[in-house]
């Protein structure tokens, strides 16, 4: 009896046909994955702006009310109603810096006493006078 063939011709169009099946749908599956993955991106995304949005309108309401912007007129600006008197305490426990032209400590303490206009005049003067790098 002759051998018997290990593949019959069926079996082998038959893995020829899974075959290419895998072939051809391998691409548009691993597209199909992607797109899913970006589009759980752009929901995390559009969640984050929604979120967003609204702890700026919360934000905006609190500025509506009156009584807020003159709580944050009286902290950040410093503002006083008529008849008050404003005040700015200064810490005791601050540290006194001594005034040493070695190590230019006194210098942030000048340029802090001086009218801004000399501190720019002062910077353009000092970058006429240092030498250029080689």
């Amino acid at each position: 009896m002759a051998a018997r063939p290990r593949f019959t011709s069926r079996a082998t169009v038959l893995v020829l046909v899974l075959c290419s099946l895998v072939a051809i749908l391998a691409y548009p599956t691993r597209q199909y994955i992607a797109q899913r993955s970006e589009i759980n991106a752009q929901r995390a995304r559009a969640e984050h702006a929604r979120a967003q949005v609204e702890k700026l309108s919360r934000e905006k309401a609190r500025w509506q009310d009156p009584e807020f912007v003159k709580a944050q007129a009286r902290q950040r600006l410093h503002y006083a109603m008529p008849g008050e008197t404003p005040f700015i305490s200064v810490d005791p426990a601050a540290p006194a810096t001594k005034s040493s032209s070695a190590d230019g400590a006194s210098a942030p303490q000048a340029k802090a006493a001086q009218p801004w206009y000399a501190s720019v005049w002062d910077s353009v003067d000092q970058a006429d006078t240092t030498p250029a790098p080689r």
